[in-house]
Order: C-alpha cells, then sequence, then structure tokens
C-alpha cells in the first residue's frame, strides 16, 4: 500500500487518501436550486473534483425567482426566510448583511405571513362591505383554535374519526361551522358572515401548503411538519442572493445550464451509472415511468403517488397610487354566498374565485404600490393559460367590486408565477396528501438501488468509479453481508419533498441536499477504509 501522508492531509483520513489514491468518484447533481447548489458544495469541499450540477433551465435557484423591476426585487418563487433559530437559510443571509435593510415589519411573528405585520387586514364581501374587526377577531380566534386542534392528532397520536375523512379541510370546516352556529351570541347575519369566512380561511390555508384544497391534506399527518422558532424575515436584495451565496466557490464548469436530463440509467453493475438530483417532484410525479432505467421500486412509486405536490402562484399588481388605506396590509375577499359551501373547486370559468386576497407590499419607498395576490390549484393553472391582460382585467373588476370603489383604475403593470405549466417545475412545493404520510417522506428519499437488491461492481477500480443521482434525502448505508463490504449507492433523492419535518421550505431543501452529500462522502470514507 502506498502512503497517505501529504501535506495539508491527514494520513488517517480515508476519504482524501482515497481520493487522491484510487481516483474521484463520478457524481452528477440534476438541479441547481437549494438542495443540488448546496449538496454539490459540500461535495467539492471534501475534496470530491468529478462533480457535475445539470440544470435544464438558463438560469440557477430552482424555485427561487427574484425579478427586478426599477429599484424593487419581486419574489416569483420563495419570499421569506421561516424561523431564525438554527435556520440554515437565516444564519447565511445573517452572516452575509442580507438582512440589514429588513424592516421591523418584514419580520412577521404570525403563522400565516404577510408583507407587513404593520396594520390590519381588510376583510371584505362580494357586496363591497367591509366585515367589522370584531366579528375578524372573533373568528379568527375561534378559527386559530381549531386549527392547534388539527395539530394534535399527529402530535399527540389522537385517533381520526370517519367523519373527517382524514382530512384537514373536512375537519375543520365542520369543527369551525358547529361552533359558530351554537354560539347563543351571535345574531344570524354575524353567523353568516362567519361560515362564509371559513372559505377565506381554507383558501389561505391551501396557498400555504401548496394544495388544490385543505380537503386533500392529511388530518392525521399535518402536525408533523415543524416550524422553525424566531420571526420570519423578507430577503430586500432578493432571495436568490441566498442561490448566489450557495454558488460562491462552485467553479463555473461544475453547473451547465439549459441541460434537461431525459432519463437516468442506473443499476448497471459494469457500467458507470450517471447520476442527477431530482428536486422537483412535480417532474417527478409525471415522469417517473420514462425518467428511470430500469424503473423505480414499487415501494418508491406507491410514495411518489400517495404524496402530494401543488400549484401556488402569485400575481403583482402595481398601480400609480394606493387605492387602499395606510393602515390596510392586506385585502381579503370574502364571497358571502360561500357560507354553506363545502368544496374549493370552480369550474374554470370562475377560476379566480380560488383567489383569496391581496397583500399590501410595504415598504411603499421600496416597492412602490404594489399589490401580491395569491392563487393555488386547479383555478392557478387556469389562471397560468390566460394572457396578462385578462387576468389583470378580472383582478380589477374583483377589487371593484370587494371594495364597492368603482373607480380603481387597471394596474400600469402586470407579473405572475407560472410554477404549474412550467415543463421543469410542474408545481411549486409538497404536502402530505390524504392517505399519505411522513413515512412515504422516507421513502421517497431512500437511495438507489435498495440494499436487498444491491449489486456492486466486482473490484471497483479508478476506471470505474460509481456514479451517483444525487436528490434530497440520504439513506443508510448498507453492508453487504455476504462480502463485508458496502454496497455503492448509485442514485440519491433530495429537495424539500424529501424532508419529513420541513418539507415545502427552503431550509428543508438546502438540508436535504447536505444530507445526501453527507451520506456520499461517508459511504466513501468507509469504501476507503475497507481498501486500506
Amino acid at each position: 500500500m502506498q502512503s497517505c501522508e501529504s501535506s495539508g492531509d491527514s494520513a488517517d483520513d480515508p476519504l482524501s487518501c482515497g481520493l487522491r489514491r484510487r481516483g474521484q468518484p463520478r457524481v452528477v447533481v440534476i438541479g441547481a436550486g437549494l438542495a443540488g447548489l448546496a449538496a454539490a458544495k459540500a461535495l467539492l469541499e471534501q475534496g470530491f473534483t468529478d462533480v457535475t450540477v445539470l440544470e435544464a433551465s438558463s438560469c440557477i435557484g430552482g424555485r427561487v425567482q427574484s425579478v427586478k423591476l426599477g429599484h424593487a426585487t419581486f419574489e416569483l418563487g420563495a419570499t421569506w426566510i421561516h424561523g431564525s433559530h438554527g435556520n440554515p437559510i437565516y444564519h447565511l443571509a445573517e452572516a452575509n448583511g442580507l438582512l440589514e435593510e429588513t424592516t421591523d415589519g418584514e419580520r412577521s411573528v404570525g403563522r400565516i405571513s404577510l408583507y407587513s405585520k404593520n396594520g390590519v387586514a381588510c376583510y371584505l364581501t362580494n357586496h363591497g362591505c367591509r366585515i367589522p374587526k370584531d366579528v375578524v377577531e372573533e373568528f379568527s380566534d375561534l378559527y386559530n383554535e381549531v386549527y392547534n386542534l388539527t395539530q394534535e392528532f399527529f402530535r399527540h397520536g389522537k385517533p381520526v374519526n370517519a367523519e373527517s375523512q382524514n382530512s384537514v379541510g373536512v375537519f375543520t370546516r365542520e369543527e369551525v361551522r358547529n361552533r359558530i352556529r351554537d354560539d347563543p351570541e351571535d345574531p344570524e347575519a354575524t353567523k353568516r358572515l362567519k361560515l362564509a369566512m371559513i372559505q377565506q380561511y381554507l383558501k389561505v390555508e391551501s396557498c400555504e401548503s401548496s394544495s388544490h384544497s385543505m380537503d386533500e391534506v392529511s388530518l392525521s399527518a399535518f402536525g408533523e411538519w415543524t416550524e422553525i422558532p424566531g420571526a420570519h424575515h423578507i430577503i430586500p436584495s432578493g432571495f436568490m442572493r441566498v442561490v448566489e451565496l450557495l454558488a460562491e466557490g462552485i467553479p463555473t464548469h461544475v453547473i451547465q445550464l439549459g441541460k434537461p436530463v431525459r432519463c437516468v440509467h442506473w443499476d448497471q453493475a459494469s457500467a458507470r451509472p450517471r447520476g442527477p438530483e431530482i428536486e422537483p417532484r412535480g417532474v417527478l410525479k409525471r415522469q417517473y415511468t420514462s425518467f428511470f432505467r430500469p424503473g423505480l421500486p414499487a415501494e418508491k412509486v406507491a410514495a411518489i403517488h400517495r404524496l402530494g405536490i401543488g400549484t401556488t402562484d402569485k400575481i403583482f399588481l402595481e398601480f400609480e397610487e394606493p387605492f387602499w388605506g395606510p393602515e390596510c396590509n392586506s385585502l381579503q375577499f370574502v364571497w358571502e354566498d360561500e357560507a354553506e359551501s363545502r368544496t374549493l373547486t370552480y369550474p374554470p370559468e370562475l377560476w379566480y374565485r380560488k383567489i383569496c386576497g391581496f397583500d399590501v407590499l410595504y415598504p411603499p419607498e421600496r416597492y412602490g404600490h404594489v399589490l401580491s395576490g395569491w392563487i393555488c390549484g386547479e383555478e392557478a393553472l387556469v389562471m397560468e393559460k390566460c394572457d396578462d391582460e385578462a387576468v389583470a382585467e378580472i383582478c380589477t373588476e374583483m377589487l371593484r367590486q370587494f371594495t364597492g370603489n368603482p373607480n380603481i383604475p387597471k394596474p400600469r403593470r402586470i407579473l405572475r408565477s407560472a410554477w404549474g405549466s412550467n415543463p421543469y417545475f410542474r408545481g411549486s412545493y409538497s404536502y402530505t396528501q390524504v392517505g399519505s404520510s411522513g413515512a412515504d417522506v422516507e421513502k421517497l428519499a431512500k437511495p438507489l438501488p435498495y440494499t436487498e437488491s444491491s449489486k456492486m461492481a466486482q473490484g471497483n477500480s479508478s476506471k470505474q468509479r460509481p456514479g451517483h443521482l444525487l436528490s434530497s434525502k440520504c439513506s443508510e448505508q448498507s453492508l453487504d453481508p455476504n462480502r463485508g463490504s458496502i454496497k455503492p449507492m448509485q442514485v440519491l433523492f433530495s429537495g424539500e419533498a424529501t424532508h419529513r419535518k420541513y418539507y415545502s421550505t427552503t431550509h428543508g431543501a438546502l438540508l436535504s441536499g447536505q444530507r445526501e452529500a453527507a451520506r456520499l462522502i461517508e459511504m466513501y470514507r468507509d469504501l476507503f477504509q475497507q481498501g486500506t
């Protein structure tokens, strides 16, 4: 055996020694989003040099998309750093001065984040009336009480009854509705308003979850998602700055843009398997049958089917002057005729009814006079097919109707996202669908080949380097009981959808990429250790 000693390297480090003596493993990362960049950066920092990142689109960032218009930056994708205590995204932004211009109003501590915690939300009906503040506060307290109950099913092992259909939406709607009807103090008109507000709140919740409807979100699994303590922060210079920080130090030749992957060939004992990192699960959900050769194990396919991914879109409207008051931080739309509704699905021609409201972007000195609307689900896909002029016209009519002000002008400019129809994403982020659980997240993240079906090329050499499909979740290393050696992983999965506690978040995506890189690093350290 050659000596592993060299300046700057520990003679006892089998990874450094093995990478130097036995040749570089080939690692291909599919996707230059937060997970892919985090994985590539971690591998490069540990001495891996044959790393390639294949990005289908023309830019890095994945579902982070910051658009500069004038002096302002608008986020079509990720907007908030959710929580600060121990959040790697927050610490990266804070350490690099990205939060120095974040105002106090942009440090929201609310569960449902607005662009500003200052001011009040204006709840408006389709008859042009504002719902009294005391009614809104009473309903909000009631809704939040029931929301807290939805967390108990997972966290305390509370059994789910048949009436709820294991659905967050069904449970919430019926529980809130019954409490409103049983209140002896409210007059019928007030009860009617509160009943209509249920649907509006569930629309907001659906946008938060990126589901078509909260009726599709699993009640028994809902409480497993974990919120990081601390405030939610907006990055004034754009969330893309976090992406750029992750990309720093990655050589330019490593990241190849405009390189969509058609197929991943894996489980080849004699050939070098090539591996990508598959971040957007929307693409995986639609194309898994043609994307992998051989096909995925049945367990993983079932997990892909059970887990949910939906579309949440934003609609930015810029006006010459504000028509809303200085105390207003959002305009929320309540359709009074939905008081008895039990569905959040609309026919295509009524897609606009899924718009839950518009947030006011603060501060105006930075953004100008801009509203940000939210829409999700199948109705968001219909909206994406409309042209800008049609969407601006419909939104203006809605604003006139709900404010009761027929003189509101059309916006001077419109900007909107289209995550559902983007062929490289096919959705915004994931959620636990009725019938799924955190166990499915673990199955989605499990590397290939599985322990029981793993194959290992005999006598790996520097000319026979195992490659990897990197994605967001790591799996346990597996030992071959017959040979006493570790079976090399060929395909690993990452992205927010593979993080059991932090799915749907940017920190979940980043952590998943780091985790998969750590899995590979540890595997090669052990492989090289056995070869010494």
